[in-house]
Parts: structure tokens; sequence; C-alpha cells
């Protein structure tokens, strides 16, 4: 058997030293040399940068309610807030954090553009990936300018798009997410129903299921701000948000047909041929069932709003992330004696009993029962 050799001790000094020389030289390097070269990396670090410039604003809503300096209204719409969000934790069970406890006015009715894009010849979404969440249909840009080229860039490559404004944004509870100028802005009713979708983010998200999350969220919005203004004895705008989720009931229907459509002629149709009458046609027929029969039915929506909005495969798809499949929860809904609390609960059951399932599919189970 050969001698033991004794091990030396390591020269922690010198550990210590490479360390944080690597620490102050060698990421940096790195971080710079992945701004340069990689237009992802710059657009994570100018999210980033805005998400801090957010954070540094923000003022307790507490104290904003309390001061005598913040105007009426403002106060007034602050108050909602925090009774909406006391309601979604003590009533709904949702998991609300630190979550809007925070104000910050952005100083512009544009928080960022959000991109959809899709193939002109299939009704397939561009995604994009990132941390955490996964893979997402969309992109949002606080960067507008940069917003455009990319839509450009894309429309030139024989990609449909689709920039669309949006007002709020959830980080899924990471952070503590404050309210928005640009949301406190909306009527009392969507006011409510947008806390309380962002506040659903925070209690589920499936990992690359954007289409289920928020149509999910969608559900938690209008049916919870339902039961929140029903028990302030508020009837009107309790009806305005059965009458919005009921008008979201018929356009994810009306979607969906106009999805099936477009899926089944592009399946049969030669894509160098006669594609590009295949869709003026069924874009043609969409147009005018959102100017007619459909959109004239709506309660909360103006129909009139359709004759100058954008039809196209990126739109259809965009459209559709947050109206898929809402029968399935208001089943679920009904079953549980219109409380959306169980509702919440019962959702949340079937999708963590059935891990790594289309959480849709997991709908149709019941807690313990595989489905089929």
């Amino acid at each position: 058997m050969g001698a033991i050799a004794e091990r030396r001790s390591p020269n922690w000094d010198r550990v210590v030293r490479r360390l944080l020389r690597w620490v102050v030289v060698g990421m940096p390097a790195i971080m710079l040399l992945a701004l340069v070269v990689s237009s992802d990396a710059r657009y994570v670090a100018r999210a980033g940068i805005e998400e801090a410039r957010i954070l540094l604003r923000r003022r307790p809503i507490q104290a904003l309610v309390a001061s005598p300096k913040t105007p009426a209204q403002l106060r007034q719409r602050l108050q909602l807030v925090l009774a909406a969000r006391g309601y979604a934790a003590d009533s709904m069970h949702l998991s609300v954090g630190r979550t809007f406890t925070t104000y910050v006015n952005v100083k512009r009715d544009t928080l960022l553009l959000v991109l959809s894009a899709s193939r002109r010849e299939r009704l397939r979404a561009y995604t994009w990936t990132y941390p955490i969440v996964g893979a997402v249909p969309y992109k949002g840009f606080f960067d507008f300018a940069r917003a455009r080229a990319t839509a450009a860039e894309l429309d030139r490559t024989g990609y449909d798009t689709y920039l669309r404004r949006a007002g709020a944004f959830s980080t899924l509870g990471y952070f503590s997410d404050p309210l928005l100028s640009t949301v406190v802005e909306r009527d009392t009713m969507e006011l409510v129903a947008t806390v309380l979708h962002e506040l659903a983010h925070n209690t589920l998200y499936v990992k690359n299921h954007t289409a289920f999350d928020e149509s999910f969220a969608s559900f938690v919005g209008y049916r919870g701000a339902q039961a929140f203004f029903r028990s302030r004895g508020d009837t009107i705008d309790a009806a305005r948000a059965a009458a919005r989720w009921r008008d979201e009931r018929i356009l994810d229907v009306f979607y969906a047909e106009l999805a099936r459509r477009l899926d089944s002629a592009y399946a049969t149709t030669p894509a160098e041929s006669g594609v590009e009458q295949v869709r003026a046609t069924l874009f043609r027929w969409a147009r005018t069932q959102l100017t007619g029969p459909v959109g004239q039915s709506l309660e909360t929506y103006d129909w009139r709003w359709f004759v100058a909005a954008p039809l196209n495969n990126a739109v259809v798809i965009a459209q559709r992330l947050y109206r898929m499949n809402l029968n399935l929860f208001d089943e679920i809904y009904l079953q549980n004696d219109a409380d959306i609390a169980e509702t919440i609960r019962a959702i949340e059951v079937r999708v963590f009993t059935q891990p790594g399932q289309d959480p849709y599919q997991a709908l149709y189970s019941r807690p313990g029962v595989p489905a089929d």
C-alpha cells in the first residue's frame, strides 16, 4: 500500500482574490459582451431598467389615501383598489402578497406595446421564451420604436403582426407590483376586474400555457368583480361585470369558430396559390359578423370599434389568448353554486393534481381522479 500524501491546505487569500477578480472584472465583461452581440440580452436589460424605474417611484397607497394633497377622484379609486384587494385576500383567497399596496404615476397613457405574430399561411403563434414564465406568444416593449421595428421586421419575413397597447403587467408575485396610473384611469368595474385579474396570476400560473393563464385570470377578474360589487350593494357595477363576462363568452365562441375555419382553409389550400384569397374571404366574413350579429349582440363593447380594428392571424391569436374555453371555467363555477372562492379552489385542485398535463384537460377531471 503506497504512502498517503498529505494534502496542503488551500491558500484562502488567493482563492478570495481570484473570486473577487472574477466578480469585478469577468462578470461585467461577459454582460457587456452579451449586450453588444445579443438583442435578447439588450431587451432583458431594458425591461429590467424600466421595471427598476417603476419600483423606485412607488408610493404607499395608504399614505396617498391619507394625504390631503391627493386629488379626490384618485383617492376614491385608490380606496376602491384597497377594498378589492382586501376582498381578493379574505373572500376569494387569492395570493395578494404586497401586490397593489403602492402606486406609480407613469406619466403616459400607455405603459408598453405588446406584439403578437403568426405566419400568414398558418394560424400558429410566434413565441418568445423567457426565464420563469417559459414560452409566451407575445412580447412587451417599453421602447415603442423598437416594438414597431420588430413588427416591421416580422412583416418583411412573412408574418402577420399585431401591436396593441397595454396598461398593466404582472411579475407573478416575484415583485411587489405597484398599481399604475394607466390602470387607475379605467372605469370602476374594469379597475376592479384588472386588479383581480392580475392577482389571479399570483395565485395560479401554468408555465408555457399562456391561453389558460390569461383566460383563467379573465374569469377571476369579471366573475370576481361581480361578486365584489354585489357584496357592496353596488348593483350597477355588479351587473356591468356580469354583462362583460357574457360578452367575453360570445367573443370566445366567435373567435374559436373563426380559428376553426382558418385552420381548415390553411390545411387544404396550397400556400403558393390561393391563401390570400382564402384569407380575404374569411376575414370579410369575420368582419361582417363583428359589425353585424355578433358585434351588435354585445352589451359592453361598442360594435363600431370593430369596423376600424385590424384583423389577421396575429389578431385572432391575441384575442383568443384571453378568451379560450371560457365555458369550462363557468361550468365549474355553476358546479360550485356560483361561489367564486370555491371555484378558484376547485380549479387549483384539478390543475395541481394533474401535474404536467394540459391544464384545460385537467379541468375535466375531478379531485383525485385522473382526466381521460
